[in-house]
């Protein structure tokens, strides 16, 4: 049997996370994981997405580098070496992590566990049980795909986020079913690679989390590029063929009609991790959003916290879970911590970038807010047509009367990371007129965000002045 201060559940953002900051201080932490250190995020979703994503703007990159003056003949794919680049890049960040860990005095154990009693947790590996009794639990056990009953579509040999990832070849057409953040980045992915991908999406419009501008230039953007798009369409089958997959798609305005494809990705979301953990017997009580928490990440059952996306307490995101590890670490050990997600960004890595923080235009309106917008091009953007990466704006939600700033949204090229302004706009309530008197780098990707502040006030100063638009 051991003793800690802390059990931790799980191993990625939020669980590890959570483990080194109960560590810094001065707590004993044991974790329990029963696949690889770094959890979904770096294994699986995050990380390796990102390595294949940062392949693929490279190569787009080279196919366009005449505009540069740079000649360049016999562009090509190396799919293995682009996966052994991505394989590279993981295990690196895996070792560090588990590095990390060692450091900081937080033992690691191998397999799984289920809460035995409110302190206990039993854990099964290959060299059989253990038990850990500690003070405080967290529970940071993820997501996994969600399987949806749609015929055919959680069949052996249909992609997932997970399986895509391991590929050996690229399929000659693709049909990505879901436009959230993972459709909408392995269309970008699979399109930039030479595959021919169609993007299906039940809802009226793809990314559809996102401010709508964002979502409707994205999806422009997207069909430029050849990505055919079909929103307000449901998929109804999907069938095997001697080639590949028929998907069987139903929308109002088109009716019955198919999609014939190589291979077929479901991205339509996940689910958390919550089944085989003990928690009913403790009276704990898991919804299909996961397990119900305050914002102190406390469960129903004192001593016992739940973080990431096991928890049914904030959206399903690595930085997130990161947050929450955080607060139930400090609150676990006598500290005074709360989330707050009034600016958390939400980012969708396609190619072009789409980010967002705070409210959306149609939220602020909805919320009964007066409201201002500015939009600012990137097209108007000195860094922007020097780097030749013009496409896409930035969007600034404004409440009118005193100016504060509800939202930002982005998009293009480096978007995810302009958006962490417009956190900081956001968090702590700054004022278009603040933000006009904060100097900005020249030049800069990110003059373009008081730019959008000053459309909103109707006084650009790069872009011809255009009428304001606000409640009547």
């Amino acid at each position: 049997m051991k003793q800690a201060n802390i059990a931790i559940v799980g191993t990625g953002p939020g669980g590890y996370v959570a483990a080194l900051r109960a560590a810094q201080l001065g707590a004993t932490v044991v974790c329990v994981e029963r696949e690889r250190i770094g959890g979904v995020c770096l294994n699986e979703g995050c990380i390796p997405t990102k390595a294949l994503l940062r392949s693929a703007e490279v190569l787009e990159l080279a196919r366009r580098a005449g505009e540069y003056g740079i000649h360049v003949s016999d562009v090509s794919v190396d799919w293995a070496a682009v996966q052994a680049r991505k394989e590279e890049i993981r295990s690196k960040l895996t070792r560090s992590v588990r590095t990390l860990l060692k450091g900081a005095g937080v033992t690691v154990l191998e397999g799984h566990a289920r809460l035995a009693r409110a302190d206990t947790l039993r854990v099964t590996s290959s060299e059989g049980e253990e038990s850990i009794v500690a003070d405080s639990i967290i529970l940071a056990t993820g997501s996994r795909h969600l399987d949806v009953p749609i015929p055919g579509l959680s069949e052996p040999g249909i992609l997932t986020s997970r399986s895509i990832l391991e590929i050996e070849h690229l399929p000659a057409s693709l049909c990505v079913v879901g436009s959230g953040a993972i459709g909408a980045e392995f269309a970008s992915l699979m399109n930039a690679m030479g595959v021919e991908v169609t993007l299906v999406e039940m809802l009226p419009r793809i990314a559809p989390l996102m401010d709508e501008t964002i979502s409707d230039m994205l999806a422009r953007s997207l069909r430029r590029k050849g990505i055919k798009i079909l929103t307000d369409t449901r998929v109804t089958r999907v069938d095997r063929t001697e080639t590949g997959y028929r998907v069987m798609l139903s929308s109002e305005k088109d009716g019955d009609s198919a999609v014939e494809a190589e291979g077929v990705l479901s991205a339509i979301g996940r689910a958390p991790n919550t089944a085989d953990l003990g928690l009913e017997a403790l009276g704990i009580q898991p919804t299909r959003r996961g397990i119900p928490v305050d914002d102190r990440m406390r469960t129903s059952v004192p001593g016992i916290y739940a973080v990431g996306d096991c928890a049914d307490g904030g959206p399903m995101l690595a930085h997130v879970a990161t947050a929450q590890g955080i607060v139930a670490a400090e609150d676990a050990l006598g500290h005074v911590a709360r989330m707050d997600y009034a600016a958390v960004p939400s980012c969708i890595f396609s190619l072009p970038e789409a980010a967002g923080v705070g409210l959306t235009e149609a939220q602020a309106r909805e919320a009964g807010h007066q409201v201002i917008t500015g939009v600012f091009p990137l097209a108007a953007n000195g860094k922007a047509l020097a780097y030749g990466d013009t496409e896409g704006f930035i969007k600034i939600v404004s409440e009118a009367e005193h100016h504060t700033v509800l939202g930002m949204h982005a998009l293009g090229a480096h978007a995810s990371d302009l958006i962490l302004e417009g956190t900081l706009l956001r968090r702590y309530e700054f004022t278009l007129e603040e933000l006009e008197r904060t100097v900005h780098a020249h030049p800069t990707l990110g003059e373009a965000i008081p730019e959008a502040g000053l459309a909103a006030l109707e006084r650009p100063l790069h872009i011809a002045l255009r009428r304001r638009r606000e409640d009547r």
